[in-house]
């Protein structure tokens, strides 16, 4: 246990003396586009000794990255501590069509739904009494932005008997919630953080059932939750019998859960159209080359300023010779040229991480950018990308997040190209829209006189190799937009 002490003291020390350097690295990583030339010009503005043009050599000592230029997994993990929102959990430490060669600048995304909306919508595919689609319509309207129900059932039973006319009981309101709770994103509908946590390992559960660890993440959840708000690991690791290795395997995992479901669904209602500017333009061509560069028009060459450096070589050509005034001068220079060659830095390791990421991407799911044939995107994880460039997982994570790639078939998330995959009992392995495609095919095939359910869906799938659970065929079927059985007569 001296020797867990000892590690830990060491991430201790690690996250203390983490250069300014590294944390600029890791934020303007995460910027998309447009944001990042916003940064861009700001710094231009803010600090004299930055300058547009080519960049010149200078001897001038600067705060620089590692020198493989990329950060360790310890590194960036402990950059969380500095980066995340004040209002995230502490724990939480996680299309159009153009013609070809035109790059579409901005893209207005019209007819945004809202929060509230895109939750009505999954009610109105299932199959409920008139009392309760009204018990089921009072509670969405009772999620805050978070997509978690923060009143008492009892207060609601109050509300709807005083204000709507509505009479129920707690019993029954709890039975609708339960509807509420198993629409997608996972962990919408919960009454508190560690229900909305249980929840969304619930679901991952269900389409994995023999993962021992994610049995071992709902024991740390639902027998050691005070002890992991408050990070007392040894406590945990004690209580639950584990090895250290098991303890922070599982709490990387749990890391990546998300605390805020209604947040992934957009802002509420009056939501503004919303602009997209591609990160990537990629462009396929009949000689089946494929070619990836960064959109970067708005985006100008950075330097040191001429003047600044001029002055500095004034200084150092006389440095016995200095007053106190002089000395300071040369200070005040020195730090503005040390943060102007930081920053440039850390804009050339944004694009050399940016361009690596997007290449292995293209390379990876090389048939689809030829093609543009959405079956042939391929099952690919975080990890797959960060294996062929050498980055940490966190850094794909950050580069795949927020940004878009412009492609001859229309504008992407990058998100879009990440998915996890089934394999059959034939050892073939499936990404999810291969799945859809089945899945399409099965209810294409069906009697029309008694449309197949969700549950015999699941269970043709499962006889077909696919061990697909009924709350997953049912978020397949709507994303499909194909309607509940009883609508399909």
């Amino acid at each position: 246990m001296s020797q867990n002490r000892q590690i830990q003291s060491q991430s201790q020390q690690q996250v203390q003396t983490l250069s300014p350097q590294q944390i600029l690295v890791v934020k303007l990583l995460e910027l998309p586009t447009m944001e990042f030339e916003e940064r861009i010009h700001a710094e231009l503005l803010e600090n004299p000794a930055l300058d547009e043009g080519k960049e010149e050599e200078t001897t001038t000592d600067v705060l620089t990255p590692d020198n493989d230029g990329e950060m360790d997994s310890m590194e960036y993990d402990a950059m969380d501590d500095y980066l995340r929102d004040d209002d995230i959990p502490d724990y939480k430490l996680q299309d159009n069509n153009r013609s070809r060669g035109e790059v579409q600048e901005e893209i207005p995304l019209a007819g945004e739904i809202s929060f509230y909306e895109v939750l009505n919508e999954q009610l109105n595919e299932r199959d409920l009494s008139d009392h309760q689609r009204e018990l089921a319509e009072y509670l969405i309207g009772s999620l805050d932005d978070d997509g978690l129900l923060r009143k008492s059932l009892e207060s609601i039973c109050d509300e709807l008997a005083i204000y709507i006319g509505i009479n129920t009981d707690e019993k029954e309101l709890e039975d609708v919630l339960r509807i509420i709770q198993d629409f997608d994103p996972a962990g919408i509908g919960a009454r508190d953080l560690r229900e909305c946590l249980l929840i969304q390992l619930h679901r991952k559960q269900e389409e994995d059932p023999h993962n021992e660890l994610l049995r071992l993440e709902q024991r740390i959840i639902n027998n050691c939750y005070e002890e992991f708000i408050k990070k007392h690991w040894e406590k945990m690791q004690k209580k639950l019998d584990i090895t250290e290795e098991q303890l922070q395997e599982a709490l990387a995992e749990i890391t990546r859960l998300n605390p805020r479901p209604g947040a992934s669904l957009g802002e509420t209602i009056g939501r503004n159209m919303q602009l997209i500017i591609p990160d990537f333009i990629i462009e396929s061509f009949d000689d089946g080359s494929i070619t990836v560069t960064l959109n970067s028009r708005n985006t100008p060459e950075l330097r040191m300023s001429r003047d600044f450096t001029d002055m500095a070589k004034t200084y150092t050509e006389t440095p016995n010779s200095m007053s106190k005034e002089s000395k300071e001068a040369f200070l005040f220079l020195k730090q503005k040229m040390d943060a102007a060659q930081g920053f440039i830095n850390a804009v050339k390791q944004r694009q050399h991480t940016m361009m690596s990421t997007m290449e292995a991407i293209v390379a990876f799911q090389r048939p689809f950018f030829a093609d543009g044939d959405e079956s042939l995107l391929r099952p690919m994880i975080l990890k797959d990308i960060a294996e062929r460039t050498g980055l940490d997982i966190s850094t794909i994570s950050r580069v795949s997040n927020s940004k878009y790639a412009q492609t001859n078939f229309g504008i992407y998330p990058l998100k879009y190209f990440f998915s996890d995959g089934y394999t059959t009992e034939d050892g073939e392995e499936l990404s999810v829209r291969e799945i859809k495609r089945i899945l399409k095919e099965c209810i294409d095939g069906e009697d029309k006189k008694k449309p197949l359910t969700d549950d015999e869906l699941a269970e043709i799938l499962k006889e077909k190799g696919y061990p697909i659970a009924r709350r997953t065929v049912a978020k397949y079927r709507q994303q499909l937009n194909i309607p509940v059985a009883r609508l399909r007569k």
